[in-house]
C-alpha cells in the first residue's frame, strides 16, 4: 500500500508530507520518524525510491509504505517503559523507531521467519547504533530478534503491552494474537483486509477499531517437523540491566539535562529550532482502491473535486515559491552529548563506554 502522499527529496521532506497529510499526528511519532532515515534500510541500488510513499520488496526483504508505518505507530500509542512485540519484524526499521520511544527500560522483541532478513536487520541496527547522531538524542531500547514463525510462539511466553503483526491475519488466528496482549495492551494488525486496532480492556474484554483498508501478504502457515510437532519459538528473555549499565544510563541522562539547561540559558526558552526548508503544500486525498499484485501493494486514489488542486491553486503556489528566497542548507547538527562526554576529565576507556564505543 502507498502513494497517499507526495514523494520527498529526503527523509525530512517525506515526514513533512506525512505530517501535513495527517498520517503523523503526535510529536513523539514525528521525532522517531525523523531520527531514523528510511533510506538506511534500503539496499544501495534501490535508495532512490526510499522517500516515496510506497512499499518495497526485494527477495525476503520488505518495507511497508511510510503511510502504513505512520498509522501503525500512532495506533500503538507508545510510551516509555512498555513492552513491544513485532511479529514479522523484517528489516527492523519499525522496531528501531519504537525503541526510540520505549527508552532504556522498555522491552523490544521481534520475530522474523527468514534468517537472512534477521541478519540484515542486525546489520542495519548495528549501523544505526554506531553512526547515527540520533542514538545520542534518545534513550534507546535496542530490539532483539529471533527467527521463527510467529504462529508458533511458545504458550508460556510473557504477554506484551503492545503487539504489531506485519502480515495479513485471518479470522482463525485472531484469538491467538489477542492472547499475546496484557490487559490494557494494544494490538495492531491487518485483519481481513483492514488495519485493525484491538485494545484489551479486561481479561476477556476487547475494543476493536478499524483504521484503514489495506492489503498485506498473508501469514505463512507453520511447517511441522518430521515428527509432526511444531517448532515452538522461544522469545528473548527480559534482560535485567547490570549496575554498570544503569550507571551509564543515569550519567548520560544527567549530561543531557545539563545540555538542555545550557540551551535554555543561551536561547531564552530553549525552543528555537533551525529554520526548515519551505515545503510544497500537500493535500491528503481519499484512497478508494487498493490493488494487490505479485506480493506488492499499491493504492490508487480517487479524490473529490473539492479536494483537488485547481489550476489557480497550482499557479498561486508556483508564484509563492518564486517569491520565497532560496535557503541555504543548514550546517550538520552538532552532537552536544558526545562533545560534553569527550570534554570530561575521565579516562578515555570510560568516555568511550559512556558513548557506547560509537564511531562518531
Amino acid at each position: 500500500m502507498g502513494g497517499a502522499v507526495s514523494a520527498g527529496e529526503d527523509n525530512d521532506e517525506l515526514i513533512d508530507n506525512l505530517k501535513e497529510a495527517q498520517y503523523i499526528r503526535t510529536e513523539l511519532v514525528e521525532q522517531a520518524f525523523r531520527a531514523i532515515d528510511r533510506a538506511d534500510y534500503y539496499l544501495e541500488e534501490f535508495k532512490e525510491n526510499a522517500y516515496k510513499d510506497l512499499a518495497w520488496k526485494h527477495g525476503n526483504i520488505h518495507l511497508s509504505a511510510p503511510c502504513i508505518y505512520s498509522e501503525v505507530m500512532e495506533a500503538l500509542d507508545l510510551q516509555p517503559g512498555l513492552s513491544f512485540l513485532n511479529l514479522g519484524s523484517g528489516t527492523g526499521y519499525l522496531s528501531s523507531m519504537v525503541g526510540l520511544i520505549l527508552g532504556p527500560f522498555g522491552v523490544n522483541h521481534g520475530v522474523e521467519l527468514h534468517s537472512d532478513v534477521i541478519e540484515y536487520a542486525k546489520q542495519k541496527l548495528d549501523f544505526f547504533i554506531r553512526t547515527s547522531d540520533s542514538f545520542d538524542k534518545f534513550d534507546f531500547c535496542e530490539p532483539s530478534f529471533v527467527t521463527g514463525n510467529c504462529l508458533e510462539i511458545s504458550p508460556d511466553c510473557s504477554q506484551y503491552d503492545r503487539v504489531y503483526c506485519g502480515a495479513g491475519v485471518q479470522k482463525e488466528h485472531e484469538e491467538y494474537m489477542k492472547n499475546l496482549l496484557k490487559v490494557g495492551g494494544i494490538l495492531v494488525m491487518p485483519l481481513e483486509e483492514k488495519l485493525t486496532k484491538i485494545t484489551r480492556t479486561g481479561p476477556s474484554a476487547w475494543e476493536t477499531k478499524k483504521i484503514l483498508a489495506v492489503s498485506f501478504a498473508p501469514l505463512i502457515q507453520p511447517c511441522h517437523s518430521e515428527s509432526g510437532k511444531s517448532r515452538l519459538v522461544q522469545l528473548p528473555p527480559v534482560a535485567v540491566r547490570s549496575l554498570q549499565d544503569l550507571a551509564r544510563i543515569a550519567i548520560r541522562g544527567t549530561i543531557k539535562k545539563v545540555i538542555h539547561q545550557e540551551t535554555v540559558s543561551k536561547n531564552g526558552n530553549g525552543l528555537k529550532n533551525t529554520p526548515r526548508f519551505k515545503r510544497r503544500r500537500v493535500r491528503r486525498r481519499r484512497m478508494e482502491t487498493i490493488v494487490f499484485l505479485d506480493k506488492e501493494v499499491f493504492a490508487s486514489r480517487i479524490s473529490n473535486p473539492s479536494d483537488d488542486n485547481s489550476c489557480e491553486d497550482l499557479e498561486e503556489e508556483r508564484r509563492e515559491e518564486e517569491k520565497t528566497p532560496p535557503q541555504t542548507k543548514p550546517d550538520p547538527p552538532v552532537n552536544f552529548l558526545r562533545q560534553k562526554v569527550l570534554s570530561l576529565p575521565l579516562p578515555d576507556p570510560l568516555k568511550y563506554y559512556l558513548l557506547y564505543y560509537r564511531e562518531k
